[in-house]
């Protein structure tokens, strides 16, 4: 059976009729505000060579971890799907997708890939066995054109600026291609040094090289290290970037003597590093990063709480990033107190910390953002990026660290055609949950309305520098 495909309008608003038509006027004042993407993962290639996508399953399938993952817990192999595997059929791929879409009812990416199959191809029907080649084709065919190559979609997508995330190895040919090109749109990129700060990260020692090849610095020595993380993240600022961001197991943070951190160093870049030193050589990164935030004004993003590559069969034969890091319990307050009493007060420092740990919110990361100068708390972020997700951060941070500790929305995604989508997301739940205050005479309109546009635009712009 085929069944229309039609946005309601009144997506995600409240369900009581006036709560609902003051959300409506706050939205018709956000809608059209320009994107401000500053934490995500495309692919900056896309906008250097401005080649065209080549099938719905590329464009949609293949970044998108969201989907796959979902399809593998239901029996899809990856490899079917065309993950690490270039001979799939993309058609019989996406097919694969299509008979299973009803697997994505109530959950984020549903609404986000209705939002693009009507909004960018004006496609009527939903997705299904019956339907899979008719969006296979029209998905397929768009992307021949000049309006879907992936400039024509940034701009016709209003975003201000985009930024992706590459690690200290990488040589941003791209992001010169970019700027080379006399392109106007603005995609930067942000420092991850994972690779180069994790001792357990793989190929860490060989990596260390590497940086030191592109430094001309000794990174086997202390001081040799740390001179060549300044001067990449130098070239990375030269390059755009405005932030840093560091995904590390636990929030977890170490304020070491300069001896101690010389002879910690000297522990990890053995063939062999305990847990134990690797974690505290992760802790003291984090606040020597910290400092260099202080000293060359990038913002720096911490994301922690997540066990990376749970599936060591994927990860063996995928590689990273495959949809198998899943969440865990994560505490703040002890972890971060180095750090923030060694810079939480300092005012050129900005500090925005994420969590996948919602029980965290009310407890720990609202008190200490509603207190230090220089900490901010990252949107709902990864598995809690969803309607209600978005309503329980505001309800579980707001009253302690107010709105405006905070830095609006991020997508971070891989998935280019979902930007539009989640930023529509976010820009309803916060109108919705703007307009129940209202209703509820805990705010004037006129001031939710100030605070609707910026946290669908000016917070963002304002934390990232941009």
């Amino acid at each position: 059976m085929t069944c229309p495909l039609a946005l309601h309008p009144d997506r995600l608003f409240p369900a009581d009729s006036d709560t609902r038509k003051v959300a409506q006027r706050l939205y018709a004042e956000v809608a059209g505000l320009p994107i401000i993407s500053p934490h995500g993962h495309t692919d900056p290639e896309w906008w250097a060579t401005d080649a065209p996508f080549g099938n719905a399953a590329e464009l949609l399938l293949h970044p998108d971890h969201y989907v796959f993952r979902m399809l593998y817990s239901q029996g899809v192999p990856l490899g079917a799907l065309g993950i690490g595997n270039p001979d799939a059929d993309p058609r019989e791929s996406w097919r694969l997708f299509a008979e299973r879409y009803h697997l994505f009812r109530g959950t984020p990416s549903r609404m986000w890939l209705d939002w693009v199959f009507a909004e960018s191809f004006g496609i009527d029907v939903l997705l299904s066995a019956e339907t899979s080649d008719r969006y296979y084709d029209t998905i397929t065919d768009a992307l021949t054109t000049d309006a879907f190559r992936p400039r024509a979609l940034f701009e016709r997508y209003n975003i201000e600026v985009i930024a992706t995330t590459e690690n200290p190895l990488d040589d941003l040919r791209y992001h010169k291609a970019i700027r080379d090109s006399g392109w106007k749109g603005r995609v930067i990129t942000a420092y991850r040094p994972d690779p180069v700060v994790d001792p357990e990260f793989e190929g860490f020692l060989d990596n260390l090289k590497t940086l030191a090849a592109l430094t001309g610095e000794d990174c086997f020595s202390w001081s040799g290290y740390l001179a060549a993380h300044r001067k990449r993240r130098a070239f990375f600022a030269s390059m755009g970037a405005t932030s840093t961001d560091h995904g590390h197991l636990t929030a977890r943070t170490a304020d070491l003597s300069r001896a101690e951190a010389v002879a910690l160093f000297a522990c990890v870049t053995n063939a062999s590093v305990s847990a134990e030193d690797a974690e505290l050589f992760r802790a003291q990164m984090l606040t020597e990063m910290a400092g260099m935030s202080i000293d060359d004004g990038l913002v720096m993003q911490l994301h922690p709480g997540v066990y990376r590559n749970h599936n060591p069969a994927i990860f063996e034969k995928f590689g990273r990033d495959k949809g198998a890091d899943i969440p865990l319990p994560c505490e703040y307050v002890h972890a971060l107190r180095p750090l923030l009493s060694k810079y939480g007060n300092n005012p050129d420092f900005s500090f925005i910390v994420f969590t996948l740990d919602e029980t965290s919110y009310s407890r720990e990361l609202a008190p200490l953002a509603g207190h230090y100068p220089a900490m901010k708390l990252g949107p709902a972020w990864w598995f809690n990026d969803s309607p209600e997700g978005m309503r329980r951060f505001r309800e579980m941070t707001t009253e302690t660290a107010g709105f405006y500790n905070t830095v609006g929305f991020n997508d971070d995604t891989r998935a280019f055609m979902s930007i539009p989508a989640r930023h529509d997301v976010a820009r309803r739940m916060d109108c919705g949950f703007l307009a129940k205050l209202v209703a509820e005479h805990r705010m004037e309109e006129w001031e939710a309305a100030d605070l609707a546009a910026d946290l669908s635009y000016g917070l963002a712009k304002a934390a990232y520098k941009l």
